[in-house]
């Protein structure tokens, strides 16, 4: 058999074999029939939101396994297509079976990922807060090429962005801003990014053209429904009103509209300038605070459990998470998973997904493999 196809087929059953682990596969089949069973009990419908919860896990293991049960029988087919074109000595047959084997193999790394966003919130929207660090314009400057690289991502993946808050640098770039990320498992797929991002490069503000080290942190956390009960007392908070930034002119927010909101308990502080009303500032801060602490007890939850928790320990400045290096060579690498790929630009116009996929088996498996660069 040709090396192409031998390779594509190892390739496959090594991504089927990590679904199936990601799913705990004898389980996951129980677990679907009491599913079945519980959605055909009308009595179910009683309770709207209980029902919903139950659709949802349903749908997810149905999708995941009948997504491994499909790839299996296209794997097959595909090889005796291959070995029968060879038999025949059909070079046409053979690339199509390459081609088809490539589509297989790309349809199965979606699935393994897909079954890794089983969280509890992995499905829901999601905040990203970018703080620049110690550095000033260096730091800021880094802060806005993140905000873009996250939000050149999104758009990808045909998520909506929304910008809630951005506090601008002296000269350039931003001190901190905060998106609303709206799509299907944008958490799921962005809560690993929080943490440190670290860049090297020859700095475009020095004279000298000397290489610089920046640091910028970010923090995400899971848009929370009504159906999430949190708790928030008035005397927990202090609410600050101050004047939106903007560009100035004829149409410059003469008001103080935009909100700062400070939980006392915790030190949570989140922020929002998004309209010119202070009822709706007021309103998306308090949903954002109650989102920061959900999030804030699912990291608890994590913990009592012994489960990872790279949100909590890497958000400390001595704790990177991952490094952009532009100058002396190119190369960005996750520390926590050991990917890494030498397309810098490509990176930092949002093609991260490597990056995130290596750290979400990461926290299922308790550890990583190692990523090199992907085509």
């Amino acid at each position: 058999m040709r090396a192409d196809v031998e390779s594509l087929n190892a390739e496959i059953k090594q991504s089927l074999e990590l679904l199936r682990r990601h799913l705990d596969w004898d389980v996951a089949n129980v677990r679907l029939e009491e599913l079945n069973a519980r959605v055909e009990d009308p009595s179910l419908w009683n309770d709207p939101a209980e029902a919903q919860k139950i659709m949802r896990e349903r749908t997810r293991l149905d999708d995941a396994i009948g997504a491994y049960k499909r790839l299996e029988a296209e794997l097959r087919d595909m090889l005796e297509l291959a070995e029968m074109a060879e038999v025949e000595g059909d070079e046409s047959m053979i690339d199509d079976a390459v081609a088809n084997l490539r589509r297989v193999r790309d349809e199965a790394g979606e699935a393994e990922v897909k079954a890794l966003l089983s969280g509890e919130a992995d499905g829901n929207d999601t905040y990203l807060e970018v703080n620049a660090g110690a550095g000033g314009t260096e730091a800021q400057d880094w802060a806005e090429m993140m905000l873009r690289m996250y939000t050149r991502w999104a758009e990808r993946k045909g998520y909506k962005v929304e910008l809630i808050e951005d506090s601008p640098g002296e000269q350039a770039g931003l001190k901190s801003a905060t998106i609303l990320v709206k799509g299907l498992n944008a958490y799921g797929w962005m809560k690993t990014e929080s943490g440190v991002h670290r860049l090297v490069r020859i700095s475009p503000f020095d004279s000298n053209a000397r290489r610089q080290t920046s640091f910028a942190s970010v923090w995400v956390y899971p848009v929370v429904d009504d159906a999430i009960e949190i708790e928030i007392l008035d005397k927990d908070l202090r609410v600050d009103t101050y004047r939106a930034s903007g560009a100035g002119g004829q149409h410059v927010n003469k008001t103080d509209s935009a909100i700062r909101i400070t939980h006392i308990p915790t030190g949570i502080v989140v922020a929002c300038q998004a309209d010119r009303s202070q009822h709706k500032n007021r309103s998306q801060a308090m949903s954002m605070l109650k989102a920061r602490l959900y999030e804030r007890e699912l990291q608890i939850r994590e913990e009592a459990a012994k489960a990872t928790e790279e949100t909590k320990t890497a958000i400390g400045w001595g704790h990177q998470i991952r490094s952009y290096v532009l100058q002396p060579y190119q190369m960005v690498k996750d520390l926590r998973t050991g990917a890494e790929t030498s397309d810098t630009q490509g990176v930092l116009n949002g093609d991260i997904d490597r990056f995130m996929a290596a750290a979400l088996a990461a926290r299922v498996e308790g550890g990583g493999a190692e990523v090199s660069d992907l085509d």
